[in-house]
């Protein structure tokens, strides 16, 4: 069984570590639109480019619209990001109509926010196969569900490095019972914090709380190193108070991913339900992935290597340690 999972463990990290290389392919683009005065819109649009190259998508903007100043432009990072300022006539932008030309033909997302000036925050996730939508009064709640879980399932299979942590988890643990229980430990503490730190009842700078997440994945490696040495310590013992404890870490990562889309005002409630139900089933369908692997090597019977066992916390703890330099290296 262990050999088994170690050579499923060695397929699925590189699977990740490939995604994670790719990752900048699928980010989403960003369009906010804030209404600071009575029919005049501050606009930001972020679109991904990687070097030169910038991804071929522009706004349709609704008949009227007209811009106050003319449109600035800059590159920051691995991102065009647009702003300006427009009107959209006397009736604002409710009820108007706005689309996103050339969507149709990537594999990206748009994530759009809209705030009113009377307080009233809006999402959308438009998709290359519904590009398109009209500004309404106030979204039905469903939609709202609907569309923040989603968000919830793409944020956890795009992050990689919560990805990773649950894999370090699925190798440690041994036995279906023990393995419950860590999981549910690690699902209730980053829930937790996901809603404390999204409502604002704790606040921790993000650079350093994601460096802290990769730390938390080299600690995982190296206790999987030990565990198969023999030498296993309290994340052996009992995984699932170092799950816990880590995934209150966790949390505040998945709370840092939807502070930057925002809250729907008078749906927060239903909004953050459905973006960590949305992680939840994500974690599940990983958890599922992973499970299948390891049964479908056992079927196999491949012969692999004593040293393949030890691989995948190798490759973790490598991976991790990188990711930990690059994002301390970020802080200022």
């Amino acid at each position: 069984m262990k050999r088994a999972l170690g050579v499923g463990a060695f397929a699925l990290l590189h699977l990740l570590c490939s995604g994670a290389a790719a990752a900048h392919e699928v980010r989403p683009a960003y369009l906010e639109i804030r209404e600071r005065v009575p029919g005049r819109y501050q606009v930001l649009w972020k679109v991904p480019q990687r070097g030169e190259y910038v991804l071929a998508l522009k706004v349709l903007w609704p008949q009227g619209a007209v811009d106050v100043a003319p449109p600035a432009e800059e590159s920051v990072g691995d991102a065009l990001i647009q702003r300006r300022v427009m009107e959209f006539g006397r009736d604002g932008l409710v009820g108007k109509r706005i689309a996103i030309d050339g969507l149709a033909t990537t594999t990206t997302d748009v994530l759009v926010r809209i705030e009113l000036f009377d307080g009233r925050v809006q999402t959308r996730l438009l998709k290359p196969g519904n590009a398109t939508f009209i500004v309404p009064a106030r979204r039905p709640a469903f939609e709202v569900l609907r569309d923040y879980l989603v968000m919830g399932v793409e944020h956890i299979f795009g992050g990689f490095d919560h990805l990773l942590f649950v894999l370090g988890l699925l190798l440690l643990v041994s036995g279906l019972s023990r393995l419950v229980k860590t999981i549910t430990a690690f699902t209730l503490a980053h829930s937790l914090t996901l809603g404390f730190a999204t409502l604002g009842l704790v606040r921790v700078p993000q650079a350093p709380v994601e460096a802290a997440i990769a730390l938390s994945i080299v600690f995982l490696a190296r206790e999987l190193v030990e565990h198969q040495r023999g030498n296993g310590g309290i994340a052996t013992r009992r995984p699932w108070l170092m799950s816990f404890g880590f995934g209150l870490l966790h949390g505040l990562g998945f709370a840092g991913a939807l502070s930057a889309v925002g809250l729907p005002q008078g749906d927060v409630p239903l909004a953050l339900a459905g973006f960590n139900a949305g992680v939840e089933v994500g974690q599940l369908v990983f958890v599922g992935a992973a499970l299948l692997v390891v049964a479908g090597v056992r079927r196999i019977a491949v012969r692999a290597p004593v040293w393949l066992r030890a691989a995948p916390a190798y490759g973790m703890g490598s991976l991790a340690a990188f990711w930990t330099i690059a994002r301390v290296l970020t802080f200022r």
